[in-house]
């Protein structure tokens, strides 16, 4: 199955000179959805995974059925003010301002063995601070699973070594590479 044939290519937006990747053609097909989790656990099935972790919120929509997949728990990264117990926050920087994200203080411990998740691999800033919270917890990071990478924006680098999954790659901003 060709992934990219689930991912709608949008010029100009949300801006003039962005090229969107649309993922809702492929939320849309069970198949492909199921191909996607397959993919994304395949290089960690015997890593030892406890815990995948993601933030809101299309994290979230491949996180829940990657950890099922993986036999693990699953702990949501949020925007702050809307988790309800004690937190961790982590800011950061993005390209136009800066963002926040918290995690509940006991959703990991040094016992875990993370999984990092998001739909999206570009800049490397919500990934990045969700390694930070992970870490601020002690918890054990393996690596990291993507949906998408704009690999013309090399945020592997950001990541410093980290193992990265990512399924379908743009190594540009056209439309139809």
């Amino acid at each position: 199955m060709n992934l990219k044939d689930y991912v709608r290519s949008i010029p100009d937006f949300p801006k003039p000179g962005i090229m969107f990747r649309d993922i809702t053609p492929m939320l849309k097909s069970a198949a492909a959805m199921k191909e996607v989790t397959r993919r994304l656990a395949e290089p960690f099935r015997d890593a030892g995974i406890t815990t995948v972790l993601a933030a809101e919120a299309r994290g979230f929509v491949f996180g829940v059925p990657l950890a099922m997949e993986l036999g693990a728990g699953f702990v949501p990264v949020r925007k702050p003010g809307k988790l309800p117990f004690e937190t961790h926050k982590f800011s950061y920087d993005l390209e136009y301002g800066s963002d926040s994200l918290e995690i509940h203080r006991d959703a990991v411990n040094p016992d875990d063995r993370v999984l990092l998740v998001d739909d999206l691999l570009a800049t490397g800033g919500t990934v990045e601070a969700c390694w930070k919270l992970a870490q601020a917890q002690n918890a054990q990071i393996v690596g990291a699973a993507f949906v998408i990478e704009l690999a013309f924006l090399k945020a592997r680098q950001r990541l410093n070594g980290l193992q990265v999954n990512s399924l379908i790659a743009y190594n540009t901003e056209e439309a139809d590479e």
